[in-house]
């Protein structure tokens, strides 16, 4: 049986695979122009970032890198592990989480380095795959998995015998999310499969994050949030698990190698945020860093 490639590579693996002495590898490291993660006291490298920053530095027509000056910013849908490791990770970068389609807006118009989104393809049954083939296919652009999430309905505490699935949500107060944010997006996709019109729900309030949402029935503003599992469990509200999402990360390709993302990539690699992930219910980050597309 074959043993599948490892995930992380040694500094000696790396140099047989670039096939270049282990010393130069330290150079690289030294000059910050590969990613590498520092754990355990030795260098690993991630295969997937390895191989992401190998295409990065193909020549050719086609592999012609944009020039266009990004501040360094995330952009995108709001998610309260990512905003943890923007301000844990000291990488200095500002955020502004206006929703999924929002940020891919701003992200096109060079307005960040970064852009957070899960959008549902129901044609596929997937994530944010189709949707950045179309708008971005050909740029230099990678996105990365952050993590999964569990998103369901929050609730206050008893009403999850009253309110069991998408379809019970006809007649009640929900919060809205803005028409960008993936979350609205979703909603909206559930509603129509449940064969509900979304004018049989009372939109109560609108909130551009995921805190904010929960905040909203936990101060009885509405009766039901389309939120997430890792949310409700800290204000003590009840959930009603309806999906797991991919919550991907979509980087211009040449910031992805620059100090503030690198060292916000590196974070996302370490004990640290592992140890914040398990503390969060409903979430897995152990595909962190896996390459779904690369312009």
């Amino acid at each position: 049986m074959n043993t599948p490639p490892a995930d992380y590579l040694t500094t000696r693996e790396l140099a047989e695979m670039l096939r270049i002495k282990e010393r130069k590898v330290y150079d690289l490291v030294a000059s910050n122009r590969v990613p590498c993660t520092r754990a355990t006291g030795k260098l690993l490298f991630s295969r997937s970032a390895i191989e992401a920053w190998l295409r990065s530095n193909e020549t050719g027509p086609e592999r012609v890198e944009s020039s266009v000056s990004r501040p360094n910013v995330v952009l995108g849908s709001h998610d309260p592990l990512l905003e943890w490791a923007l301000k844990e990770s000291g990488c200095a970068m500002a955020s502004h989480f206006g929703g999924s389609l929002d940020g891919l807006e701003r992200f096109a118009d060079a307005k960040g380095t970064a852009s957070a989104l899960h959008l549902f393809e129901p044609k596929g049954n997937t994530w944010n795959l189709a949707t950045i083939t179309a708008r971005f296919s050909g740029q230099a652009v990678v996105l990365i998995e952050f993590c999964w999430r569990e998103r369901g309905l929050i609730l206050q505490p008893g009403q999850e015998e009253n309110i069991s699935c998408i379809a019970d949500l006809a007649d009640c107060r929900v919060v809205a999310r803005p028409p960008e944010a993936g979350s609205q997006i979703l909603l909206n996709q559930m509603l129509d499969k449940a064969e509900i019109d979304v004018k049989q729900l009372q939109f109560t309030t609108t909130v551009h994050s995921e805190t904010d949402a929960a905040s909203a029935v936990l101060e009885g503003l509405a009766d039901a949030a389309l939120g997430l599992r890792a949310l409700a469990e800290r204000y003590r509200l009840a959930f009603v698990p309806i999906i797991r999402e991919r919550f991907d990360l979509l980087i211009d390709r040449r910031a992805c190698f620059e100090p503030p993302l690198q060292k916000l990539i590196h974070f996302c690699g370490s004990p640290a945020f592992s140890d914040k992930a398990a503390s969060l219910s409903g979430y897995e980050v152990q595909g962190f860093g896996t390459v779904h597309f690369n312009g």
